[in-house]
């Protein structure tokens, strides 16, 4: 539940090297993760892909990356022409248009109102994407306005942020690219990129999203210290229990 004074979270402001970096290794890292560690790669997006409802037209990915889940899925032409990859960084969002360029890419916000009227997707998907937004809430609440409240989904994976697995993981892969590429100290980074944890999420969500499906990965067994995403199929409530 949105909580007054916790939302948004404020994080340290970055420095011009910081905020290059920042951005370079954003698009390094989606670059890198398909590559190196693939059997992650397709937990993450074929969980959506699994979880969609038949008959889907419209399609919100908040978060997209390089569009990196658009090679998972198998889209008609109209599904394709009513897909909009959200991004907020440019450089990435222009990959998009050169890699995908049937799909629609807009640079904008996923805290903020979007330009779509109330109902219009019957798909969101965030992949990897919740753990990263300071104002959780208004990210939530905008996709529960997105999306349709009789057929929709929200289509959401998040990583196990703090877990004893997810630490390891880490260390083993984000952060040796990262100082193979730029030296130093890595904590700065992820520590104002993975800023709420899966429990935070759940809390969140409750009010205005009810779970329908859930999946674990790798173990599958439903806790968080011994897996590394979580894959989360949501159905709007049609009355949200927060304002």
């Amino acid at each position: 539940m949105d909580q007054a004074g916790k939302w948004p979270k404020i994080l340290p402001p970055l420095t011009p090297e910081q905020k290059r970096i920042s951005d370079d290794f954003m698009k390094l890292w989606h670059e890198v993760l398909p590559r190196r560690f693939g059997v992650v790669e397709t937990f993450n997006h074929n969980f959506p892909v699994r979880y969609s409802q038949p008959g889907f037209k419209t399609t919100l990915e908040i978060g997209a990356g390089l569009g990196e889940h658009l090679h998972y899925e198998k889209l008609t032409p109209e599904q394709e022409q009513n897909y909009y990859a959200l991004e907020l960084r440019e450089n990435m969002a222009a990959e998009i248009r050169k890699n995908h360029p049937r799909v629609q890419a807009v640079v904008g916000d996923c805290q903020s109102r979007l330009d779509f009227a109330d109902g219009y997707f019957d798909r969101v998907i965030a992949v990897h994407v919740l753990e990263h937004l300071p104002n959780l809430p208004a990210a939530i609440r905008e996709a529960h306005r997105l999306v349709n409240k009789e057929t929709g989904r929200f289509l959401v994976v998040i990583p196990t942020e703090g877990s004893p697995a997810y630490t390891l993981a880490r260390k083993l892969s984000a952060e040796r690219v990262y100082k193979k590429h730029y030296g130093g100290d890595y904590s700065w980074f992820y520590r104002r990129e993975h800023i709420n944890l899966a429990p935070e999420i759940f809390e969140e969500l409750a009010p205005w999203f009810v779970i329908e499906a859930r999946s674990f990965f790798p173990l599958k067994v439903p806790m968080i210290w011994c897996n590394l995403c979580i894959g989360l199929a949501l159905r709007p409530r049609a009355k949200p229990s927060a304002g």
